[in-house]
């Protein structure tokens, strides 16, 4: 089938047109009775009430070159992995699928790559994150030496992503396949940041003399403030207001008769 004009996931030949909208396929036979414009509308009244969310992004890791168009296989669970495998003649690799880890979130994607004399399959495989991709890597690396020998199909991981050739038919071009994988891992930091510089030493020293002299002359206003508020009001206001006699509690020891007068202490 080749693609069609009424939208990206479309494809057409002489008997149907097969299109993708959202989470609706929908097919036309023949696709010659009804015109490119009616064809659109169709897709625009189906999109308004199809679910519209973006479609897994491993199939855009696969390279271009070398693929046969319509071998892409993708699967979310273990039935459809081994469907996959069968139907692109590596049924012999269905024995990875409880060690794929689809439990774990994982994602496979196959196709099939040709180029003259050579052929190959290629399978990837992506995590939620980097330490399940090397987990499940271990288990994938101990399955495959049952199946092949490990120089013959060896796992390669960038990130999240694994990538395995089933049984190329030589080492160089399972080699050509994965390093044209386009997946690249990107660190982006956006923290605002700032940089870092000691003032000089004159500086630091300026500031804490400065300091302490504000403390020093704020504790001697404050005890003047303290120490002439009180002075005044007792020279102004004598037993009133501070050490009343009435209210005054002086302990004695009693050596002498004459009972001791507040007063006589201020």
């Amino acid at each position: 089938m080749r693609p069609s004009l009424i939208g990206k996931n479309s494809a057409v030949d002489g008997e149907r047109l097969v299109a993708l909208v959202g989470n609706i396929v929908f097919e036309v036979r023949p696709p010659q009775a009804i015109s490119t414009k009616d064809l659109q509308d169709l897709v625009n009244v189906l999109g308004a009430g199809a679910d519209q969310t973006p479609l897994p992004p491993l199939r855009t890791y696969l390279p271009e070159r070398h693929l046969v168009d319509g071998t892409q296989r993708y699967a979310l669970g273990p039935a459809a992995f081994r469907a996959a495998a069968a139907e692109l003649n590596r049924g012999a690799f269905t024995a990875l699928t409880e060690a794929v880890g689809f439990s774990d979130g994982a994602e496979a994607m196959l196709a099939q790559y040709r180029s003259g004399k050579e052929e190959a399959v290629l399978l990837l495989i992506e995590y939620p994150t980097p330490q399940l991709a090397g987990y499940h890597q271990k288990h994938l690396e101990s399955r495959l030496s049952e199946i092949s020998k490990p120089d013959q199909t060896p796992i390669e991981r960038k990130g999240s992503l694994l990538l395995i050739v089933l049984s190329p038919s030589s080492a160089a071009y399972a080699e050509s396949l994965r390093n044209a994988v386009n997946y690249e891992t990107q660190v982006t930091w956006n923290e605002p940041s700032a940089t870092a510089t000691d003032p000089p030493w004159g500086t630091v020293l300026e500031k804490i003399f400065i300091g302490t002299g504000v403390f020093m002359v704020a504790a001697v206003v404050l005890g003047i403030a303290f120490g002439g508020v009180r002075v005044v009001t007792k020279r102004l206001f004598p037993g009133k207001v501070f050490d009343r006699p009435d209210q005054m509690e002086i302990l004695q020891l009693g050596l002498s008769g004459k009972r001791i007068d507040p007063s006589d202490f201020y």
